[in-house]
């Protein structure tokens, strides 16, 4: 095989038309994450997107929206309960699941609905 997987570059979650200034507060304002630009040419499409480590998360609008409620990112965090109790103080609802060995993690659907797994490895 003459190729490799080498990383992701980024995910896409979906959205209703008219989402970007709701996914504005909740991933720029809220989780803290940096609004990039969209390339000129997909502005007209309308979302935004934000940069989350070396990865970049673009809410893209979806005509026939549905929010995904099963398949969903897994944000790697440290300070885990600081997001938590931020969180929670911002009205969102935190979902929990089976643990998983190694790490700690919570679950919270973001202002559209989508999934959103956020972890912490434990040392």
């Amino acid at each position: 095989m003459t190729f490799r997987f080498k990383s992701i570059d980024h995910i896409q979650l979906a959205a209703p038309s008219g989402c970007e200034e709701q996914a504005r507060k909740f991933f720029g304002k809220i989780l803290g994450l940096e609004e990039i630009p969209k390339p000129e040419n997909l502005q007209k499409r309308g979302g935004c997107w934000f940069k989350c480590g070396n990865q970049e998360i673009h809410i893209g609008v979806q005509a026939d929206f549905t929010p995904a409620k099963k398949a969903h990112p897994g944000l790697v965090v440290e300070n885990l309960e600081e997001l938590r109790n931020l969180l929670e103080n911002e009205g969102y609802k935190i979902k929990e699941e089976p643990p998983i060995d190694g790490r700690n993690r919570f679950f919270v659907d973001d202002p559209f609905g989508n999934r959103i797994e956020f972890l912490e490895f434990l040392i």
